[in-house]
């Protein structure tokens, strides 16, 4: 009996084996495309969160540069303390913005100094230069100021002399010097040499290596990581710090623009949000403000999308509300940075961006109206804004928020609203684990296809969180790249993507995963980077039906398929997700009366460890390979590897 049942366990594998390998066929119309592909269908969404922008992407080395902080000395410290009185800090209300400066003391022609911690340390690399600079006034005759980068043993590794001229008023002083050794974590000392009374404030250290070779620019290795992923648009500033802690913690546009010296500092609002994170001396700067966000957009071909405050705090904190009747500052903030963006030189905002270095327009075309907001409150507010909207800027088309959570009664609610409203593109966000993002892959399927469209604003897989730098994993990287064969396969509903958050800093971050972690000196992208990448650079302009079976390839047999056809370069562009442990056999059968190359071009990511992340260490664990296939007629045969995500580009003519 035993031998029986043995014969019959092993034909029952034999032919399970068998099964497994008869191939599975997916039918490619590609003649019959479904609808048209957003030219900025997939984008990043940049927030100040995990020291995006200060201690991040902004290149600024000196943390706490103008004393504004809530504790004015944090970040610095007195190498030398003199008398009583030689260390003064004043603060002018008649300075805007920047209040704060520091008055030093010196009739005894002491040698007196500052020390500057950077943010979780400098970043220096040898063979670089570096540009000191102050803002002074008052110097006497002689006074000098001394600058030196110290590495973690205190060892001067680069230096310079900026000697003052006596001024009366505020001035600047700049002095560029080189560094001979690489370290993350260095230090610069400011000495103070001459008999007088000095003024002194902003005092601030800048790569000259800056993206683009800006002065006081962005940090060029941050900025490449978006450029190279081509992205069709920028969402910024955020983000829950779009609504902040309360109406006053709020991010405000006009304060971010115009001189650098007249911005005014608030304290970032992921300061102190997380008690297991708490970050302290997290403040912004606005040295990344307004313009430099269009401008960044504009550097890396994006269109930029800017959310403003719709009048209203985070719910999940104080939930303070602007009275209806008040609202009018925040509706006149909205129409001016239509200005600001579009308008012409010889109007108030389109002036100042004029004056800042930029006549021509940024060619804003899309504006949101607040971040994760819900509730009728947020429909009152909301009606507001797109009245005078649609009157003055009918070209402007408005995103709106559905809340924070893709389901439930706060989403049916806004849902319903926003569509009654007409509004043109509805925001949602899912925060999820891999297994919402396999379930609903076939979201949009049967989402109406005329009116509003849908923003996937923010989303990101997570296998638990919070975690930290190395867990961004192979796992969430590829269910979030199931998820987006049913965002591409809507295309035509769906108008725009961005996985959030954006950035991290493996020592100052409150929030994970991320798509790129960074330290002071390097930067690598998550498996979730490679994703995101490979459908920016591959998206296509019109939308090509695949299915098996009739069917859309959702998840039956953990196989996830959409297809796209790129007129410019006349190529298809299949993209296959195989969630499976084995390989997977696939006919892909073209039908077109277009002739197809003999070869295409395959890329893929894969890993059959779904626990695998890239690390600063190993920063291309999971990586693109390329090779090519063959193609027998109309039909590609192919197997996909476990746990993979595969393009496929074949030239068709």
């Amino acid at each position: 009996m035993k031998r029986v049942v043995s014969i019959l366990l092993l034909l029952a594998s034999l032919g399970s084996s068998a099964m497994a390998q008869s191939p599975i066929t997916l039918n490619i119309a590609l003649d019959k495309p479904t609808g048209k592909i957003s030219p900025h269908m997939w984008g990043v969404f940049f927030e100040d969160i995990n020291l995006g922008s200060d201690g991040g992407i902004y290149a600024e080395l000196v943390k706490n540069r103008s004393f504004e902080f809530d504790q004015p000395w944090m970040g610095w410290k007195k190498l030398e303390n003199g008398p009583e009185g030689t260390y003064l800090l004043l603060n002018d209300s008649k300075r805007k913005g920047n209040k704060r400066y520091l008055r030093i003391n010196n009739a005894a022609n002491l040698k007196l100094g500052l020390q500057n911690e950077g943010f979780r340390g400098m970043g220096v690399k040898a063979g670089a230069a570096y540009e000191f600079s102050v803002q002074y006034q008052s110097a006497a005759k002689g006074m000098k100021i001394h600058v030196e980068l110290l590495d973690q043993q205190n060892k001067v590794i680069g230096a310079a002399e900026l000697p003052l001229e006596p001024v009366g008023s505020w001035s600047e002083a700049t002095v560029k010097f080189p560094v001979n050794q690489t370290t993350d974590k260095a230090k610069l000392n400011v000495w103070f040499t001459g008999a007088g009374t000095l003024d002194v404030d902003m005092l601030s250290l800048f790569p000259i290596d800056t993206w683009k070779g800006r002065p006081k620019g962005l940090r060029k290795d941050m900025v490449q990581m978006l450029a190279d992923m081509k992205p069709g648009f920028i969402r910024f500033p955020g983000g829950c710090i779009v609504e902040g802690k309360d109406l006053a913690n709020r991010f405000q546009w006009k304060k971010t623009v115009g001189p650098i010296t007249e911005r005014e500092l608030i304290i970032n609002r992921w300061n102190t949000e997380f008690s297991h994170r708490l970050t302290p001396d997290y403040f912004q700067t606005f040295g990344l403000g307004f313009y430099e966000y269009f401008l960044l957009a504009e550097d890396i071909g994006a269109s930029p999308v800017p959310i403003l405050n719709c009048g209203m705090a985070c719910q999940f904190n104080t939930a303070e509300l602007v009275p209806l009747d008040e609202l009018d500052t925040y509706v006149q903030d909205a129409l001016d940075l239509i200005e600001f963006a579009n308008g012409t030189t010889d109007t108030k905002w389109g002036k100042l961006r004029a004056d800042m270095g930029h006549p021509e327009p940024f060619h804003l075309k899309m504006l949101g109206v607040g971040n994760e907001n819900w509730g009728p409150q947020y429909i009152e507010r909301l009606a507001v804004f797109k009245k005078a909207l649609n009157e003055k800027h009918p070209e402007i088309k408005i995103i709106a928020s559905s809340g924070t959570d893709p389901e439930g009664d706060r989403f049916d609610f806004l849902n319903d609203q926003l569509r009654a409203m007409n509004i043109n593109i509805i925001d949602e966000h899912y925060y999820r684990p891999p297994s919402w993002f396999l379930s609903s892959a076939n979201r949009y399927d049967n989402y109406t296809r005329n009116g509003v469209k849908i923003f996937a604003g923010e989303y990101a897989s997570h296998t638990t969180r919070p975690n930290g730098p190395g867990k961004s994993t192979w796992e969430a990287a590829l269910s979030e790249a199931a998820f987006m064969t049913g965002l591409e396969r809507n295309g035509d509903v769906v108008e725009m993507a961005s996985y959030a958050p954006l950035f991290g800093h493996v020592d100052g971050w409150q929030w994970s995963p991320d798509l790129i972690w960074v330290d002071n000196l390097q930067v690598y992208g998550t498996p979730s980077y490679q994703v995101q990448k490979l459908y920016a650079t591959n998206k296509g302009t019109n939308i090509v039906p695949i299915k098996r079976d009739g069917e859309f390839v959702a998840g039956k047999d953990s196989l996830y398929a959409s297809a796209v056809f790129d007129a410019a370069a006349q190529q298809l562009i299949v993209k296959v997700v195989n969630y499976n442990s084995k390989p997977m056999k696939v006919n892909l059968d073209v039908d077109s009366k277009k002739k197809p190359a003999a070869t295409a071009e395959k890329i893929t990511l894969a890993n059959a460890n779904l626990n695998l992340s890239n690390s600063i260490e190993e920063p291309l664990n999971i990586r693109p390979k390329q090779n090519t296939v063959t193609s027998k007629g109309k039909t590609i045969v192919e197997t996909f590897e476990p746990y993979s995500l595969t393009l496929i580009k074949l030239t068709v003519k």
